[in-house]
């Protein structure tokens, strides 16, 4: 398997916004440190946004930031999310399969347990295990930022939804 680049620059947006927890990130910041460019961040930031897991804020005080704790997102949710336009081989495809051997083939049988293994990987995977006492990201993501702070948003969120 190989993940788009949509999915590769949306795990840096989540990791950069997961280790800046408390404060609106910008754009700019992110393209900076994640080596992306600022267009295709916006596209991306807008989808994530409609789908809840960013709150975006715009105007001259404006930025973005997780639209729910970092201890709730799955990666293998997100990674769903924007792989799952693509198909994995010619003969997943609902169009443009050309293949006569889809009905028959053992491959693709083959294929869909590895898909199927590779998502149950990612599945109990959340954002907080990627970033938290994960002290090198946190240098290049956030570097004044520590895990503490990260897990108190968690347990502030967890508060607003308990009442």
């Amino acid at each position: 398997m190989r993940v788009t680049k949509r999915t590769n620059i949306a795990m840096r947006v989540l990791m950069f916004c997961a280790a800046n927890p408390g404060r609106l990130v910008t754009k700019h910041e992110i393209a900076q440190v994640c080596n992306a460019s600022e267009n295709h961040l916006a596209q991306i930031i807008n989808h994530l946004a409609q789908q809840g897991y960013l709150h975006t804020q715009r105007g001259r005080n404006g930025g973005l930031e997780l639209g729910r704790p970092a201890t709730e997102i799955r990666i293998g949710d997100v990674f769903r999310l924007l792989e799952a336009p693509v198909p994995l081989a010619e003969c997943f495809a609902d169009r443009d399969n050309t293949c006569p051997l889809t009905k028959a083939c053992r491959l693709r049988l083959a294929l869909t347990d590895a898909a199927n293994a590779f998502y149950a990987t990612l599945d109990p995977l959340t954002l907080d295990a990627l970033v938290c006492d994960n002290v090198d990201l946190m240098r290049i993501l956030a570097p004044t930022e520590t895990c503490d702070s990260i897990k108190a948003q968690a347990a502030l969120a967890e508060v607003g939804n308990a009442g």
